[in-house]
């Protein structure tokens, strides 16, 4: 008797990187494409901003862009999505829908998502806005929202390929490329007024920079696990810092067992040694370290993780590092 292959769908409402790791290829991340981005467009550094925490008119900021390009052209505020699946929109809501084959059946997982295009225009007019009270006057039609789905594995339904500002992963280079006849452009007339030339003036892109250099963006505690985890540092009870001056906070840790019986037979309890560095440029020797001092293993580092509504504890001896944002 031929087996038959049974489906069964079900609907969730949650981020849908949850079934993203499920797929054997790998979908590339975001330094991956800010490493692309540089090569392929050869854009400096300072042009390229990640992470950025733009303020609204009530100079809250509870989501971020995920990238920031500056051009001659405008300034592109790009969010990045590692979906996998097909995706449609429906009302207010889109919804991702992957398939997962196991064995003689199939697995149609339908998840409801924020609309992804809503979010990184109400992003891109807070940037604008925070701009003008920022004293840089950047006309709107110089800003460009974008989503770019990083996967070969994900498809937009026939409505959503329509929109422009939705860059699937096959046409990446192409809207990358762009941006090299855009600069071309902006060397002819970067010292025309940008009402004249309709790309921005050398005087603007300076001013925006120097904005964008102000702009927050996550703390970011990296696990000895090798997660990583984006939010705000609130503080540690043995830990005195100043944000302003330092940059970095690395955590070591007795590594082996043998060394915390070693320790507890002299009559010490194990110690966490964290080590302060300096923020700004690294000199010959790396950074500079502002101070070291010692706590122990069970102290918890309260840290409020994007997206959640509580702050969490996190073990000193299970974090490697945690890197302070401006």
């Amino acid at each position: 008797m031929s087996q038959l292959g049974s489906l069964f769908t079900h609907i969730i409402s949650k981020s849908p990187e949850s079934v993203q790791d499920q797929s054997p290829h790998r979908t590339p991340k975001l330094p991956d494409f800010i490493q692309h981005v540089r090569k392929l467009t050869g854009i400096r550094k300072e042009d390229v901003y990640c992470n950025l925490r733009i303020p609204d008119k009530l100079q809250s900021a509870k989501d971020d862009i995920n990238v920031v390009i500056l051009t001659g052209q405008g300034i592109f505020c790009i969010d990045v999505k590692p979906w996998r699946g097909t995706v449609s929109a429906h009302n207010q809501n889109w919804h991702l829908q992957v398939k997962e084959e196991d064995q003689n059946v199939t697995n149609t997982c339908i998840e409801q998502i924020e609309d992804p295009l809503k979010a990184i225009m109400t992003k891109t007019a807070n940037f604008c806005g925070h701009l003008k009270r920022s004293g840089v006057s950047v006309h709107q039609s110089l800003f460009f929202p974008r989503v770019i789905f990083l996967s070969p594995d994900c498809e937009l339904d026939e409505e959503l390929r329509k929109k422009r500002e939705l860059v699937l992963q096959s046409q990446i280079d192409d809207f990358l490329r762009s941006f090299r006849a855009g600069y071309m452009a902006w060397i002819s007339d970067s010292l025309t007024p940008s009402w004249l030339s309709g790309h921005l003036s050398y005087r603007q892109m300076e001013s925006v920079r120097e904005v964008l250099r102000r702009v927050g963006t996550w703390d970011l505690v990296r696990l000895h696990c090798g997660e990583q985890l984006k939010g705000d540092f609130q503080g540690c009870q043995y830990i005195a810092l100043n944000r302003q001056e330092t940059d970095t906070l690395e955590f070591s840790r007795l590594k082996t067992l043998s060394a915390d019986s070693l320790w507890a037979l002299l009559g010490h309890a194990p110690q966490v040694t964290v080590k302060m560095y300096k923020r700004g440029p690294q000199g010959w020797l790396g950074k500079s370290l502002i101070a070291t001092t010692t706590i122990p293993p069970n102290t918890c580092v309260i840290f409020r993780i994007s997206g959640e509504e509580t702050d969490a504890k996190i073990s000193a001896n299970t974090i490697h590092s945690i890197t302070l944002s401006h």
